[in-house]
């Protein structure tokens, strides 16, 4: 299973948004597109 899977499937357990997630962490979702 790839690392963004994992990440996915981490965020949804705990009923995370994408944004939510980034705000949480300290960056964008522009930011994290970027390794993409």
């Amino acid at each position: 299973m790839s690392l963004g899977k994992r990440i996915g499937e981490a965020r949804k357990s705990k009923n995370l948004t994408q944004e939510a997630l980034s705000e949480k962490l300290g960056v964008t979702r522009q930011n994290s597109k970027i390794g993409r």
